[in-house]
């Protein structure tokens, strides 16, 4: 068997500079608008490979749904309050499993519920409900288990995991933590300590609830728990260990992003290989207010109080990616955006969601060549 070779080093990161966005970029994205029936109002929630999570409200319903492909959508759940419930996050494994939170209020203090909904079956059942102040639900769904973090009392959170088929939450985590996401095959989260605010990690392949994959030597070697029972906390490589005090951290598994500093933000990258992170993004307005940063291969976007941007690791350059107001994601392979035409408080706007497959746009323009 031919030896692997090692993959070469990243290169080093510089500065980057803002661009124009290509005709290319604004022809894919009004070639991929979703389709959502006309009698309703769209609003994009998540989305992923393959798969987008929005609400739709009609004359006296609300509905969460999912949108597969170019297809129709598929109710999730209708809401019990289509005025003051939301749905707020969402996750979906590609094949049966979708997990989503529902905001039952106006507020972000608001009691929340969470619930699992079975492509097979076209049933949503509800796996947990907060009351108390925490964390708000951003779920995780990998290998027929969904994890989350809610509020505990105290000030604390505790982070779970439950099988999707059903079954009791296992708690793995208690601190004071915000929610956490998947970082390729790990489960991370800030959460605050005697030296600041940190980051702390656990795997999702190590034996959690209904893992689903492998048995014997093999699985027990992967576990990974305390005498309590509780996931055991992983090594993170040095440049990641060490950061305190960030925010709005986000990762594929490869590449970390996040937003540091507070009277002078800037937006971070650190990529597997690199000696130290890389300050990617500095100049305002791009990153004043910056926040919901999410990241999909070369693409890093985020959201500021006037628009959302694109960061091309590839090309070292960003772009404004939406109108004013306007909101975009990358994930897992897809680039959704959403804005309205027109104002969005008045019955005359219009919403607009586009979704493309991200890996198939070309590069932004690199600087000096804009």
């Amino acid at each position: 068997m031919p030896t692997a070779r090692p993959s070469a080093a990243p290169s080093t990161l510089a500065a980057a500079c803002e661009v124009r966005l290509p005709a290319a970029w604004r022809s894919a994205l009004d070639k991929g608008a979703l389709r959502t029936p006309a009698d309703e109002r769209p609003v994009l929630t998540d989305t992923g490979p393959g798969w987008t999570a929005v609400q739709l409200t009609g004359a006296g319903h609300r509905r969460a749904a999912l949108v597969l492909g170019g297809g129709a959508p598929r109710t999730l759940l209708t809401l019990a309050d289509p005025v003051e419930h939301q749905l707020l996050a969402a996750d979906f494994d590609g094949r049966r499993w979708a997990a989503f939170a529902v905001l039952e209020g106006r507020t972000l203090d608001s009691p929340w519920s969470l619930y699992v909904w079975d492509a097979t079956t076209g049933r949503a059942e509800r796996l947990a409900r907060a009351v108390l102040p925490g964390p708000l639900p951003q779920p995780v769904v990998r290998a027929g288990t969904v994890h989350w973090a809610q509020g505990v009392g105290g000030g604390k959170a505790t982070v779970y995991a439950a099988p999707a088929a059903g079954g009791a939450p296992r708690a793995l985590h208690t601190g004071v933590l915000d929610a956490p996401f998947a970082a390729g095959d790990l489960l991370v989260w800030r959460e605050s300590t005697g030296s600041g605010t940190r980051l702390t990690a656990i795997s999702l392949t190590g034996g959690g609830p209904n893992r689903g994959e492998g048995t014997g030597e093999r699985a027990r070697e992967d576990t990974r728990e305390d005498t309590a029972g509780r996931a055991a906390p992983v090594a993170l490589p040095a440049p990641l260990a060490a950061l305190r005090d960030i925010r709005s951290v986000v990762s594929d598994g490869t590449t970390w992003a996040w937003v540091a500093g507070e009277a002078e933000p800037r937006l971070m990258v650190w990529r597997k290989g690199d000696a130290r992170p890389t300050a990617a993004v500095t100049t305002s307005p791009a990153v004043d207010g910056m926040d919901q940063l999410r990241i999909s291969g070369r693409l890093v976007t985020w959201r500021t109080p006037e628009t959302s941007y694109a960061l091309d690791l590839g090309s070292g350059s960003y772009a404004r990616i939406t109108p004013a107001y306007g909101y975009a994601q990358a994930r897992g392979g897809a680039l959704a955006v959403a804005y309205s035409v027109g104002n969005a408080k008045t019955s005359g706007s219009r919403p607009v969601i586009q979704v493309v497959d991200a890996d198939r746009l070309p590069g932004l323009s690199a600087c000096g060549r804009r």
